[in-house]
């Protein structure tokens, strides 16, 4: 990638940013509706901390931060920067004020205005590169934390109006797409597309027998048939874990599911209204996907079978994906990727060869592959222009504030 689209992807990020903070009061941006979310706030200071820490100090000695206090504010978990402010208790900080996050978000933006003048380095257009990538991760996160808040307000405020749905063929029936496995080249390859982060290398062989994905996300309605067939209360169908964290949580449908009257309703960021059966199921936890796979008679697919699939459909991005401004899976057509990140059965470990990136940087992925599982396909809230069939998404089994949803998989014989 040259200077000249690198800066250009930059703006059109950072603009971004601002505009999906448009819908927002100001109480909204102080939030933080749990220990594993962040209010608005905090996510539009820290993307604006990571280029002042690994952009400009990077291109510039004598950088003068905004802030003196913002490096320790700020700082998501790199050990290498420093100390940091707790990350539960990021929901404390009255200040600084929402005015004086903009304006260090517009300070750092002409200092990288004007470094992009002289810039030349290769390093220096790595490091804009991953932090506008960065940023785009952060635009999901802010939406999924903002939608959290909003979701467990009693009054379920909106966040903004939805964008007319295209009048689209659906997808009303089921099908098994086979595959028929073998020695398959997975992962990225860094020489032939402009980014991946560093988890998504090295492309390496892998072996697969043959198997099946089906051709479309796992719906409302099927859903709605487990839990009509007491799967929540069935324990031959549930991880031991699962079964425990489905006790303490008390969990009986989907996350920002309620039933009202005499049917099932769903919070979504524009809209309160009964749940739409030809729609994704979302915000399922992995130990939710894992027990309606078995209920089903079938399986999550690995990470590896997900790629494969996604690179034999050849539909490109036919999701739902966060440039739609729906922030909310559509109703399906035959499609691999977007509207709901994927549940696969891999736990989230390095490939064959892996090496994470050097210095401080080296935290960004490498030192998380333990205890969480693989997520593939990208969501409503995903940036399209972020997005690659490499993308190797993960979190805890438990979570499911995400838009997380399911594809089911079953073995084939050879």
């Amino acid at each position: 990638m040259s200077y000249a689209s690198a800066l250009a992807q930059w703006e059109r990020v950072r603009q971004r940013t601002e505009r999906l903070c448009g819908p927002l009061a100001t109480e909204d941006y102080c939030i933080q509706p749990m220990d594993d979310a962040s209010p608005p706030k905090w996510h539009l200071a820290h993307m604006t901390w990571f280029f002042e820490s690994f952009v400009l100090n990077y291109a510039n000695p004598s950088y003068k931060p905004f802030h003196p206090h913002f490096e320790y504010l700020f700082n998501s978990y790199y050990e290498g920067v420093g100390s940091r402010h707790p990350r539960p208790q990021r929901g404390l900080l009255s200040r600084p004020l929402v005015s004086e996050i903009y304006a260090y978000r517009h300070y750092v933006d002409d200092a990288m205005q004007e470094m992009f003048k002289s810039a030349s380095d290769p390093e220096l257009l790595r490091r804009i590169v991953l932090g506008t990538h960065h940023e785009q991760q952060h635009q999901e996160l802010l939406l999924t934390d903002l939608k959290f808040n909003l979701g467990h307000n009693p009054l379920r405020p909106i966040y903004a109006e939805a964008t007319k749905s295209k009048e689209e063929a659906i997808e009303t029936t089921t099908r098994q797409i086979e595959h028929p496995g073998g020695k398959l080249e997975i992962g990225a390859c860094a020489e032939e597309q402009p980014f991946c982060f560093d988890n998504e290398l090295p492309r390496h062989s892998t072996w697969l027998e043959p198997f099946s994905v089906a051709n479309r996300l796992v719906t409302n309605g099927d859903y709605l048939e487990f839990m009509q067939d007491d799967g929540y209360n069935n324990p031959s169908l549930w991880l031991s874990d699962g079964w425990a964290e489905k006790q303490i949580r008390a969990w009986q449908a989907p996350e920002y599911w309620f039933f009202e009257g005499d049917e099932w309703c769903e919070y979504t960021l524009h809209s309160v209204a009964p749940v739409d059966l030809n729609r994704p199921v979302c915000h399922v936890s992995y130990y939710e996907a894992d027990a309606f796979a078995r209920w089903a008679g079938a399986r999550l697919p690995t990470e590896f079978e997900w790629e494969a699939a996604a690179h034999a459909a050849q539909t490109g991005y036919h999701g739902t994906f966060a440039e739609d401004n729906h922030f909310h899976p559509q109703r399906q057509k035959a499609s691999m990727t977007g509207d709901c990140w994927q549940w696969t059965s891999s736990s989230y470990a390095p490939y064959p060869g892996y090496r994470p990136l050097a210095g401080t940087l080296g935290e960004y992925n490498g030192k998380f592959m333990a205890n969480q599982y693989v997520l593939r396909g990208g969501s409503c809230a995903t940036p399209l222009s972020h997005y690659r069939h490499t993308y190797r998404n993960f979190f805890y089994s438990k979570d499911r504030w995400q838009f997380t949803g399911i594809r089911l998989a079953q073995d084939r014989g050879s």
